[in-house]
């Protein structure tokens, strides 16, 4: 078994996909998936009208959904919620990811500011966790 790729639903495709841009991820894909398949898969009632886009880093595959005909809304995840709390990004200037975070559209969490580490929030409210390079815990 190998990992394919994690989802993150978006609210808006464009600005969300040129936010991972900034950090680093490339397009890979973008697919207008079909109604029949994508509701059944997803479990949403149809119409979906589902759009993805693929986004790719270093190996590791982001999937941006984003659903025409389903209300969404920011979250705002506490660390201590079960499930996905975080993407850790590998970065190697935390102040300039900083700034592009805030630039387009996420919130820095300035109280989380380690100096080698901060969480952010993508505009959605996805955490994320900036840390440099040279502080990764584990090496595929």
């Amino acid at each position: 078994m190998i990992v394919n790729h994690v989802g993150l639903r978006v609210l808006d495709l464009d600005r969300s996909t040129r936010f991972y841009e900034a950090l680093g991820f490339r397009p890979a894909l973008t697919a207008d998936i079909p109604d029949g398949p994508s509701a059944r898969l997803l479990r949403l009632e149809e119409p979906v009208g589902l759009r993805a886009t693929y986004l790719v880093n270093d190996g590791f595959v982001l999937e941006l959904l984003a659903y025409e005909h389903h209300a969404g809304a920011p979250v705002e995840r506490s660390m201590a919620d079960t499930g996905l709390t975080h993407l850790s990004l590998g970065i190697t200037d935390l102040a300039e990811a900083k700034a592009l975070v805030e630039e387009l559209g996420g919130e820095v969490l300035g109280d989380t500011d380690l100096g080698v580490a901060c969480m952010v929030r993508d505009p959605d409210g996805q955490m994320l966790e900036l840390l440099h390079v040279d502080a990764r815990p584990v090496t595929p």
